[in-house]
């Protein structure tokens, strides 16, 4: 006779959901070199959005850029945590990833990361009831 156990079948499924969702993050990094937040008020979002896709990846592919993966390798030396949003920017000639990290103890991190080097440009930090307050 089987029996079922205590939790909620679809407990697991929802993790197994997340880690593939983080797996198919992991596995386009390379790839993945556009905006992703910030566009939702773009009303010119289709063309703009493509422009920025391709001139974030031809500057991967020309070895301008590291890869986000590469990116987030390096702040995870100093900067554990798990990437909440990811935005890759062009500002005066310089490319940019900018990240927002949550980490385990609820502190969010936001930075600005040189594309080319990995170097850290700029930190903030704060606890997340913090922003929750606001």
């Amino acid at each position: 006779m089987k029996t079922r156990s205590s939790h909620s079948p679809g407990r697991h499924a929802g993790g197994r959901r997340l880690m593939t969702v983080m797996a198919a993050f992991a596995m386009a990094a390379p790839l993945l070199a556009l905006p992703v937040s910030g566009m939702a008020g773009d009303d010119d979002r289709g063309s703009h959005h493509r422009s920025d896709h391709e001139e974030a990846r031809r500057a991967l592919l020309s070895g301008e850029v590291l890869s986000l993966r590469q990116v987030l390798d390096v702040v995870a030396r100093d900067y554990p945590g798990e990437p909440i949003e990811i935005e890759f920017e062009h500002d005066d000639g310089m490319y940019l990833y900018e990240l927002k990290l949550l980490q385990a103890s609820g502190r969010i991190i936001k930075m600005k990361v040189d594309a080319a080097t990995g170097k850290i440009i700029s930190v903030k930090a704060r606890d997340r009831k913090e922003e929750d307050d606001d």
